[in-house]
């Protein structure tokens, strides 16, 4: 078992990253080469604007490069839920946000000739209990009929095509899709630098002030100076912006793939071949990947940190809850586990604007795959002083209370969220 991510394993990495010391003045510089960061920088660049990309580590190093390999619309939440909280019409703003971002991944694959195995597979909310259906085909009534008619309840037996395990019903998001993360991040990455942004690798940011209307960046490679500045660190942001590091709960999220499977366990397994969410608070979500590998991921372990040292203790419990599942798959081997950050706000709605002189674009919420590149991109048209096309523009976004960075109180969480699971 390799104890790394399959996407970073399975494409190329990206070789344009700029050599030499961290210099020079930028209209905006980007702090985070992941999704969001590199979808900025290159319709920042597209546009003319001098830009730089600030990567503590390697391009899709985070979030981007450890994720389920999923593109669902929707939202974290149930709809109802969404249009309880932020009233119908930011609900249904948001839900469209979602459905345009993977509209804006298909057509910049398109148009930078990325080769990442995108496909719209569609994706299935699972009913792990009775209870769970109904809760679903409340809300798919209300979906379906406001913001989305693009969706379909199914039955158990409905399901039967779709997924050879006993759940109890499902909603169907057809827009939903998959690709390789992998790929595309390092596709992404090229067409920023093939427009004009210069990348920066390993070159951590460490201290940020403000002076004479510029901003002062310093990283262990150098500094630069910008007009402008974008954070797009999510999970992974440095303790130098502890504003957003009081608003975002690091949660480690945990993955494994199986070996390739043969034609005839993917039918007796997922023959619909889509994306699929199961309802438990504490879920599992799963797909299988461009070589036919279930990737099948989970809440293993509630930690901020994804603790290389219990990698095979995660890969046990993960493969656990995949045999529970797919008790077809008990004996089928593992061929990589990995961990990751999640960058999660406590309503769970993203946030995306700009505050003490700063622009951002975090707080995903597990939904960042596919919101993240069409985020940085909205974002970077209102640093161009475009039309503000952001959909979470005036949300407020208070500080988690007894939150300064390390989140003290997820193992309180899980026990509650696995306490919610037992009783249904």
């Amino acid at each position: 078992m390799k104890f790394l991510s399959y996407w970073h394993d399975n494409a190329q990495a990206f070789t344009g990253a700029a050599e030499g010391p961290v210099d020079g003045h930028y209209d905006v510089a980007v702090i985070g080469g992941g999704f969001t960061g590199l979808g900025a920088a290159r319709q920042l660049a597209k546009a003319g604007a001098k830009v730089v990309v600030l990567e503590a580590e390697n391009v899709g190093w985070g979030a981007s490069g450890r994720n389920g390999g999923h593109l669902n619309n929707g939202l974290a939440h149930s709809y109802l839920a969404a249009r309880a909280e932020l009233g119908k019409e930011r609900a249904i703003a948001l839900y469209n946000a979602l459905d345009d971002s993977i509209d804006t991944i298909e057509a910049l694959i398109a148009e930078e000739g990325i080769d990442c195995n995108f496909r719209r597979a569609g994706k299935l909310k699972l009913a792990s209990t009775p209870q769970h259906f109904q809760a679903i085909a409340r809300n798919f009534e209300a979906v379906n009929a406001e913001v989305d008619p693009d969706t379909a309840l199914l039955g158990a037996d409905d399901l039967k095509q779709e997924i050879r395990s006993p759940f109890f019903g499902a909603m169907l998001s057809k827009k939903s899709a998959m690709m390789h993360m992998g790929r595309y991040v390092t596709g992404l990455a090229e067409a920023a630098k093939r427009h004009g942004a210069t990348i920066f690798e390993n070159a951590a940011v460490t201290g940020h002030r403000q002076s004479d209307r510029r901003h002062h960046l310093k990283t262990g490679r150098g500094s630069v100076t910008a007009d402008a500045v974008l954070v797009a660190t999510g999970a992974y942001t440095p303790s130098t912006f502890g504003y957003f590091r009081r608003r975002i709960i690091a949660v480690g999220s945990f993955i494994i793939a199986t070996r390739s499977l043969s034609e005839a366990e993917i039918a007796a397994t997922m023959p619909g071949n889509r994306t699929c969410v199961t309802s438990k608070n504490i879920g599992n979500y799963f797909r299988l990947s461009p070589d036919n590998r279930l990737i099948f991921g989970g809440r293993a372990r509630f930690s901020a940190t994804s603790d290389h040292s219990s990698d095979a203790k995660i890969g046990a419990i993960l493969k656990a809850s995949l045999t529970e599942i797919f008790p077809q798959l008990a004996r089928v081997e593992i061929d990589y586990c990995w961990g990751g950050l999640v960058d999660v706000t406590k309503d769970r709605f993203p946030r995306a604007g700009f505050h003490d002189g700063v622009w951002y674009a975090m707080g995903y919420s597990g939904h960042g795959a596919q919101l993240s590149t069409h985020l940085g991109m909205l974002i970077a048209d209102a640093i161009l002083g475009r039309p503000d096309r952001n959909p979470m523009k005036g949300l407020d976004w208070p500080a988690v209370p007894g939150h300064f960075g390390t989140p003290w109180f997820l193992p309180l969480v899980g026990m509650y969220y696995k306490m919610l699971d037992s009783v249904g």
